[in-house]
């Protein structure tokens, strides 16, 4: 099963950027904006503009795809292209748009999710892959089901259920998984645990030659 948004639009204050750089960026962020851009589309420019942290996060968790950004000029239509974190992953440092026309399919990467335990070990190749929808039915992730799949099977794109209205981009013969086989390695134990582990009552091996030597002495 795919997860799909059909979402509606969300309206982001956008203000442009007269200042950039690092330092310029880092001052935006304190005040509770993150630095962001708009690329380019045809005649129409790239823009530096910020937007405000807290209402952009909102609207993520609401599987918000389409930002309608509100600038001094007008609106600008816009999908989330790529996202930039800090070293740690846990603020978003810098935001990229990419201009979209509601009314046309666009291109855009989708996460995979895998659901389902399969006969052996999963191993991920791919984590998202590409495809072709409105923006406003841009699907949140696509799932994979491997449940119950043999050692040894693939899973490859175009086996993946796309939703109604959503093309695969991604060649459909490209593997995104493959199920290898479970291997259970036999460590044998080390002499000391050997001995530890003999039942008890079990006679005590022989003592050395030279202990019976030094033991006949006493005797004398």
């Amino acid at each position: 099963m795919s997860k799909s948004a059909h979402s509606t639009t969300a309206t982001l204050q956008a203000q442009t950027r007269a200042k950039l750089g690092s330092r310029a960026s880092a001052a935006l962020r304190s005040q509770g904006l993150i630095p962001a851009s708009i690329e380019w589309l045809a005649e129409r420019p790239h823009l530096d503009v910020a937007v405000d942290e807290a209402e952009f996060l909102a609207s993520r968790r609401k599987h918000q795809h389409v930002y309608q950004l509100q600038l001094e000029g007008g609106v600008e239509t816009t999908i989330v292209r790529e996202l930039q974190w800090d070293v740690f992953g846990d603020h978003i440092t810098h935001i990229e748009f990419r201009r979209v026309d509601l009314n046309k399919k666009t291109e855009v990467e989708v996460d995979l999710h895998f659901v389902g335990h399969p006969k052996g070990v999963l191993n991920q190749l791919l984590t998202h892959v590409k495809v072709l929808a409105l923006p406003t039915e841009i699907p949140d992730e696509l799932e994979v089901s491997v449940a119950d799949l043999e050692a040894g099977t693939s899973v490859t794109a175009g086996q993946i259920k796309m939703p109604a209205g959503v093309d695969l981009v991604t060649p459909p013969q490209v593997t995104v998984a493959r199920i290898s086989e479970i291997k259970i390695e036999v460590v044998e134990a080390a002499p000391a645990e050997a001995a530890a582990a003999a039942p008890a009552g079990a006679a005590p091996a022989a003592a050395p030659a030279a202990e019976k030597k030094d033991a006949g002495k006493d005797k004398k």
